[in-house]
């Protein structure tokens, strides 16, 4: 964080600690937790020395590789050692940008090959992601891999295989993990702040055409300036499309829509808020609702999965829905629903609203008492109120809390910012292999009901379809 980021960081520390006094009987309103929080953010400006170098390769730079990059680079002691990219455009852009002396390329391999690139980046179309991240791992490089980790479920084993046997900091793409809202909220929930969680709700709606996959298509794209005859070498063979290329999110072809683009940020806050390794059975459905395009995978989709009894947690079930024409302007949100409350975490910010039963049961209003006879009325009426007291009848108040992430927070920043931690440290990451397949592998199994029409069945503990 810059420096002229010191004022936001007294205005964080300021609201933690009105949070605090908000939530005076939660265990999270100690100094310790303060502290923590300054800690996260006081962590962007740790000095780096020689020895904490690292050199940095990007593989796919089209829209998520230049976000990555940028934020990786505001990292200290980052640096870009090369660029590989399919289409001639953004190889012409990485030299605009880093200068003709920057080392691009369009073949992958041969930036694995340089022995000056200590990780890369691996934000490529969905389908190339497994046969990447285990060539780059072979090679000895630390690996970042954008979100979903694989395409296909199948692919997930050998991933997390490669991973282990090389030794390297793997750590996949789904920033949320290490947001310090969603932290807030890990915490909230374990406190007990909304007693026992019984369902969670998770939405990531859109209402326009980029954010529908609709990018602008370079008016020099062809099989040539794309590299089409690399591009397929792990796909069927197809003849060119320029949507496939840019717009590849909407086509199963080379992407995993809606499910492997946002349901796997909701599946991974919610596994990291919840401590979850996952669900035990996993249905959805969808719908072509306006973005009639060509594509074929939904603009519409919704989940429903269930979460069994485990250590980490009580049984819950969860909800998912995109919807990419929502009259509500767009909005992400996971709410999380409890015996006593409400966390709706938004970005990095979130509220809790509580509310309590009351000690005593029911009795009168709209209910049956109102249909006996008077007389059972009077006699039914007389027990009730020597049985309870006016307080026991009464919903326990709890005060509501808000909590915000300071001006100019990036969790983006924040999770590069661990993974490189991890390389100099040699400390576990926050999303390794096994984390963001047990999130990719329900995220997928959605595409695998949508089209079959049936419920999927997976086992979260050993990571396999039942």
């Amino acid at each position: 964080m810059k420096k002229d980021n010191r004022a936001s960081r007294r205005r964080f520390l300021q609201q933690i600690g009105a949070t605090s006094l908000v939530a005076a009987s939660s265990p999270l309103s100690s100094l310790a937790a303060q502290a923590k929080a300054e800690e996260r953010i006081l962590h962007y400006e740790k000095p780096t020395g020689p020895n904490d170098k690292v050199r940095l390769g990007v593989i796919g730079y089209g829209v998520q590789g230049h976000f990555d990059l940028g934020s990786a680079l505001k990292v200290p002691g980052v640096e870009l050692a090369g660029i590989c990219d399919l289409y001639t455009g953004r190889i012409e852009n990485a030299k605009e940008q880093f200068g003709n002396e920057l080392y691009t390329t369009r073949n992958y391999k041969e930036l694995l090959d340089r022995p000056d690139i200590d990780a890369v980046i691996i934000a490529t179309h969905d389908v190339w992601h497994a046969r990447i991240a285990q060539d780059a791992l072979a090679k000895g490089k630390h690996v970042y891999c954008e979100k979903p980790m694989v395409y296909k479920i199948s692919e997930g084993y050998p991933v997390i295989a490669a991973a282990k046997k090389a030794g390297k900091v793997f750590q996949v793409g789904s920033q949320r993990v290490s947001s310090i809202g969603y932290a807030k909220a890990k915490e909230l929930l374990a406190a007990g702040e909304i007693g026992k969680l019984n369902m969670v709700n998770a939405v990531y709606d859109r209402q326009s055409s980029i954010g529908a996959w609709e990018y602008t298509i370079p008016n020099d794209a062809n099989a040539m300036t794309t590299d089409w005859d690399r591009f397929i070498e792990v796909t069927a063979k197809m003849p060119f499309d320029a949507k496939k290329f840019f717009w590849w999110r909407a086509f199963k072809e080379v992407g995993t829509g809606v499910a492997g683009d946002l349901f796997i940020h909701l599946l991974s806050g919610t596994h990291f808020i919840t401590g979850s390794k996952g669900p035990n059975s996993i249905y959805s459905t969808g719908q072509f609702s306006y973005w009639k395009d060509g594509r074929n995978l939904p603009d519409v989709m919704s989940g429903v999965m269930q979460y069994p009894d485990s250590a980490e947690h009580a049984a819950f079930q969860l909800t998912l829905q995109v919807n990419f024409i929502s009259g509500t302007g767009g909005q992400e949100v996971i709410r999380l629903v409890g015996s006593e409350g409400v966390i709706d975490v938004m970005g990095n910010n979130l509220s809790v609203k509580h509310s309590l039963m009351p000690q005593a049961p029911g009795f009168g209003g709209y209910d049956s008492l109102f249909t006996f006879s008077k007389s059972m009325q009077q006699q039914m009426q007389q027990e009730y109120d020597a049985k309870w007291t006016a307080e026991q009848r009464k919903r326990p108040v709890k005060m509501d809390i808000t909590f915000r992430a300071p001006e100019g927070y990036s969790d983006h920043v924040d999770h590069f910012t661990n993974f490189f931690d991890a390389i100099r440290l040699n400390k576990p990451v926050v999303e390794d292999a096994q984390f963001g397949f047990r999130a990719a592998a329900p995220a997928l199994s959605c595409n695998e009901s949508y089209f079959s029409k049936q419920i999927v069945h997976w086992d979260p503990a050993t990571m396999k379809l039942t």
